[in-house]
């Protein structure tokens, strides 16, 4: 296991040994594994499985379950890379990425995905947040020179800005963050004073979910497109810890949907 900081609040783990030389890659972009993070003084092993815990030490607090996005994967090195975001010492596991040192492990169940740009689309729009990159860096990579795509992303300032190399034509545009409350409307600002290309796009829309949910409508209602025309996933919520938002998120996201009328 390396580490390395990318940014203030970014932080890359590449894995290596264990399992991996088993693992099979989804042919997608947003391809994620679901992480499990044993908690302090379990008194199961390091290295568990999370459905045998929950059955074998129903008494005992269990492991937190995080889903985070694959930057990369290589085949032969059996190498599996992995960007944290890191808020200080919240959450579990920005924290256990900042710490991570040589000899530590990482369960993980998967990987799964589902989504990798179609070729056939006229152009992509790519909008979401730090949570967002890892699968909007992959997915641009991907692109062939005669793709175009149109990037908005919103981070904490310059320091937190990332390259996302491309063979296709790219714009991209970062949007920073004051810490007041109008910080909730810049990503669906940007994207109404977009002037789109020519041709129908394909959106992926990832991030914050009060966000990503109002770039949704704009699209849906003001743009024309359809549900089929994007991806969308609220990743995470505003003033909301990560537990409190997975309870709650199966609820937001049918009301969500239902925003498409």
């Amino acid at each position: 296991m390396t580490t390395e900081r990318l940014t203030p609040g970014l932080v890359r783990v590449v894995l290596g040994g264990g399992d991996l030389a088993r693992l099979t890659m989804p042919d997608a972009t947003d391809a994620y594994v679901n992480a499990a993070f044993r908690p302090a003084g379990a008194s199961y092993d390091e290295v568990f499985d999370p459905q045998t815990v929950r059955e074998s030490h129903p008494d005992e607090p269990q492991p937190a379950r995080r889903r985070y996005t694959v930057r990369a994967w290589d085949p032969t090195a059996h190498l599996l890379t992995i960007d944290f975001v890191v808020h200080g010492d919240q959450g579990v596991a920005g924290p256990w990425a900042a710490a991570a040192a040589p000899g530590d492990v990482l369960v993980f169940t998967g990987p799964s995905g589902g989504y990798r740009p179609d070729p056939a689309t006229d152009w992509h729009l790519f909008v979401g947040d730090e949570s967002a990159l890892p699968a909007v860096a992959a997915s641009l990579e991907g692109l062939p020179p005669s793709a175009r795509a149109v990037v908005r992303l919103v981070c904490d300032g310059p320091r937190h800005e990332v390259d996302l190399p491309s063979n296709a034509d790219v714009d991209v545009r970062w949007l920073h963050r004051s810490r007041e409350p109008e910080d909730v409307d810049l990503l669906v600002g940007a994207v109404r004073d977009l002037a789109f290309p020519p041709g129908r796009p394909f959106g992926f829309v990832h991030g914050e979910a009060d966000e990503i949910r109002a770039v949704r409508q704009h699209l849906l209602h003001d743009r024309g497109l359809t549900r089929r025309d994007l991806s969308c996933s609220p990743y995470w919520r505003r003033t909301m810890t990560d537990e409190d938002w997975r309870r709650i998120k199966r609820d937001y996201v049918a009301a969500m949907e239902a925003d498409a009328g």
